[in-house]
């Protein structure tokens, strides 16, 4: 049933039945209903619950779950060993870090009324992707997904959520032309201090080529990436696959290093 199937995916996201009731306008009460089977579902409100879920409309109503659970620590579960000439392709977490360059992106370029949450996916997956292209370092080392979307930060729930709770981004509801957005507003400065210049450069960088893309135009241009291209839906993109992205995408000079 549709209703056990979204309450599943629910639980799968730790969201509760209030956070998901103001995201598509109806009460918790109703939203309940919705979960027990005692409220039929309008075409807008599935639209609404398939965004929220990542899923397209069809997979949605066609009640297919997602390919991959991926587990959030808080600490570094794999470390470049010293000296090796082995690229790791399993990403470095470092929540802190994502944290204040996520609030250095939202200062940046968070209020520009093209970007919502959609937009900073991508924003943040090129972030990461590019900064390994050229450096074979990891900048956020966030795990991302392929899905119907394009690239997406699973770690970037749990982000947003302590971010909101301490009081550091706003979240607000607006519209981009027709469209519905989400949108996160900074409440203080980003501490910087785990953030080299050479970080900061390059992602004022990514910022400048991208941030005046709206959603569809930069998920669009992800779907183009050879990392988005090569992997199926739900699984996580290897970050080795950006040494072999075409001219389009590439942003390191591989002739200057023959």
């Amino acid at each position: 049933m549709i209703s056990q199937f979204i309450q599943k995916l629910r639980t799968n996201k730790g969201l509760s039945q209030e956070a998901i009731a103001q995201q598509i306008g109806v009460s918790r009460p109703t939203y309940a209903q919705i979960e027990q089977g005692e409220h039929d579902l309008t075409v807008e409100e599935a639209r609404k619950l398939a965004d929220i879920f990542e899923l397209s409309l069809e997979d949605f109503l066609a009640e297919r779950m997602p390919n991959i659970t991926i587990n959030v620590t808080n600490e570094t579960d794999f470390v470049k060993e010293k000296n090796s000439n082995i690229r790791i392709n399993v990403p470095q977490k470092n929540l802190k870090k994502f944290k204040e360059i996520f609030l250095y992106i939202l200062t940046k370029v968070g209020s520009k009324p093209n970007v919502g949450e959609s937009v900073l996916n991508k924003i943040l997956y090129f972030v990461d992707f590019d900064y390994y292209e050229k450096y074979e370092e990891q900048l956020i080392g966030a795990t991302y997904i392929r899905n119907h979307f394009g690239p997406t930060p699973c770690e970037l729930v749990k982000i947003v959520d302590e971010l909101k709770k301490n009081g550091d981004i706003e979240e607000v509801k607006s519209k981009f032309f027709k469209f519905e957005q989400k949108k996160y507003l900074p409440l203080r400065k980003p501490n910087l201090d785990l953030v080299s210049a050479r970080e900061i450069e390059h992602i004022d960088d990514v910022l400048c080529r991208l941030s005046d893309k709206n959603a569809a135009e930069i998920r669009d241009y992800s779907h183009g990436d050879i990392p988005w291209r090569v992997h199926k839906d739900g699984e996580p993109i290897s970050y080795e696959s950006v040494f072999y992205r075409d001219e389009k995408y590439s942003v390191r000079s591989y002739d200057d290093e023959l």
